[in-house]
């Protein structure tokens, strides 16, 4: 598949990987996994204390799970796993929690200047995940600054994808609320599809393959220099 950064062509792509009926297997699955993802941190967040620090744990290996599930469906077509959200807790559970925590913990301090700042730097930050994936062997500072480097000048468009999902998220919640979940299965597929050709457009800082499926670019524009990474974070 060719990947293209037009949201038009992102959310059309989105639709066929889900399918045309909305309530086949693959949606049924998508919706499934984004139901228990949110009921999960649902519920902690409403736990006083021990249920903050519990949603402060599992932030990272959920989220990291949920991107895994919608950048399989967006690149391969792979059939959806719903087990594949909890994948993050047998061996890496430790290196998902510290790139949660440490992607939480940024945009916190950032969102403490002032709102826009912190928006700003939550998107700066939101390829991270998907970056870890492809890259089990880095560390969180390398998947965040990598993340910074292939969204810089294209927050933007990244902003207004997002803004395109409020009109359906109207309509989902006048489906009784359930339709949201349909919407968010949609937008995460769109999500991923987006990863996809964000990192073809910036071109690969690095010469590593992708673990899940095979890559969408070329032959890296320069040789890979773990160092650019290991600086710390501004």
């Amino acid at each position: 598949m060719n990947y293209t950064l037009d949201r038009a062509t992102i959310k059309e792509n989105a639709k066929a990987q889900l399918g045309k009926d909305l309530f086949g297997n693959i949606w049924f699955s998508a919706v499934l996994a984004v139901l228990i993802y949110n009921l999960i941190m649902g519920v902690l967040s409403i736990i006083p204390t021990v249920g903050s620090l519990a949603a402060l744990v599992v932030t990272g290996p959920l989220a990291v799970g949920i991107s895994m599930i919608f950048m399989k469906l967006a690149r391969n077509h792979n059939k959806v796993e719903v087990g594949d959200l909890f994948f993050s807790f047998s061996d890496r559970f430790g290196k998902d929690f510290g790139l949660g925590f440490m992607v939480s913990l940024f945009t916190t301090l950032w969102a403490l200047l002032f709102i826009v700042p912190g928006i700003v730097k939550a998107y700066s930050y939101s390829m991270a995940y998907y970056i870890s994936l492809d890259h089990p062997d880095w560390t969180w500072n390398q998947c965040i600054k990598e993340s910074m480097r292939i969204t810089k000048g294209h927050k933007g468009e990244l902003f207004v994808l997002d803004l395109s999902f409020i009109g359906w998220y109207i309509v989902g919640a006048l489906c009784l609320g359930f339709g949201t979940f349909w919407v968010m299965a949609y937008h995460m597929t769109a999500q991923a599809n987006y990863y996809e050709a964000l990192k073809a457009a910036a071109g690969p800082a690095y010469n590593q393959q992708p673990m899940y499926g095979q890559p969408m670019y070329g032959a890296p524009q320069q040789p890979y220099d773990p160092s650019q990474y290991n600086q710390p974070m501004q």
